[in-house]
């Protein structure tokens, strides 16, 4: 029967324009727990201090879904073949280039859970799309969608690491899935073209507070004077790592509607980046996750790549 259930599960993700499903047994996650701690202990979270909340529920989440037997991991593509017109222009990255994920994500998570629910029977859940206390790559990789790069980004093999991230937690008890092996090889090509050598020179480990997404999005003050010159031209966000990862070349183009970007925002050129007002900003961001940076960070971040 679990077999069946996962089955029935898995065509109506794929049925939802997910692109990959896994599925991994809920338990305290204890090596991703030393490894967590240990990163927070070094100061690599900066001021994002709600990464040290909740840090039972974070690698437990037993303990953020009562009576949770099961992980389902769903990887959602965003990847965008279309660039921006004006190479000079400062960059955003390819995952806000839509609407905020967010919402679209968590609705079709919605979808899923009452699915199952009227298909199954009395299944108990929550949805989960970057919000919350939830090791995401660590669930990805342990259900076998993935592994964990060097850019410690998820990376599949098929189709690279442009993929958004969501878990159904749930009562159901369903098959492991199981890990895969790691295909990153001897390759150092993200470590090598980090723009703020963030990554560790052996990888796996990524200091988030030299991240250039980091500074662009996260740190709220004003931005420090010994990176000027080294963000690589990005306003909101970063791609490097990607963009350099040989996996990439399988990337395809999302079928996601709402994740086409705004026409203006492909044709803007640098002048017109520049001389950005808020009532612009405000209509190719509407609905988007660069609105999390507000008008003054975005300008903020513009100013300092002119300096």
């Amino acid at each position: 029967m679990e077999g069946a259930n996962k089955r029935l599960i898995r065509e109506k993700a794929y049925e939802l324009g997910f692109s990959f499903m896994g599925v991994s047994a809920a338990r305290e996650l204890t090596d991703e727990a030393r490894k967590l701690e240990q990163w927070l202990n070094q100061g690599m979270h900066g001021q994002m201090h709600y990464m040290g909340n909740h840090f039972d529920k974070r690698i437990d989440p037993r303990k953020l879904v009562d009576g949770a037997k099961t992980v389902v991991t769903l990887l959602y593509n965003y990847h965008s073949t279309q660039t921006q017109e004006d190479p000079t222009a400062p960059k955003i990255s390819q995952y806000a280039y839509g609407k905020d994920y967010h919402t679209i994500i968590k609705q079709k998570l919605y979808s899923l859970l009452e699915y199952i629910q009227e298909e199954i029977g009395a299944v108990s859940g929550r949805c989960f799309v970057d919000s919350a206390p939830v090791l995401e790559r660590d669930w990805a990789k342990h259900s076998g969608v993935g592994w964990i790069g060097k850019n410690t980004l998820l990376i599949t093999k098929g189709e690279g690491s442009y993929f958004f991230l969501a878990e159904l937690i749930i009562d159901l008890e369903l098959e492991d899935d199981g890990p895969i092996k790691d295909y990153c090889g001897r390759c150092t090509r993200c470590i090598d073209a980090c723009p703020t050598e963030a990554i560790h020179p052996e990888g796996y480990w990524v200091d988030g507070s030299k991240c250039i997404s980091y500074f662009t999005i996260e740190l709220k003050d004003e931005l420090p004077q010994e990176m000027q010159g080294k963000f690589d031209n990005w306003m909101f966000g970063c791609d490097v790592c990607q963009q350099v990862c040989p996996w990439n070349r399988f990337a395809k183009q999302h079928q996601e509607p709402a994740f086409d970007p705004h026409p203006d925002l492909l044709t803007m050129t640098n002048k017109d980046w520049e001389e950005i007002t808020e009532e612009v900003f405000r209509k190719v961001f509407k609905k988007s996750a660069v609105k999390r940076t507000k008008y003054a960070g975005l300008t903020r971040n513009i100013a300092f790549l002119k300096k």
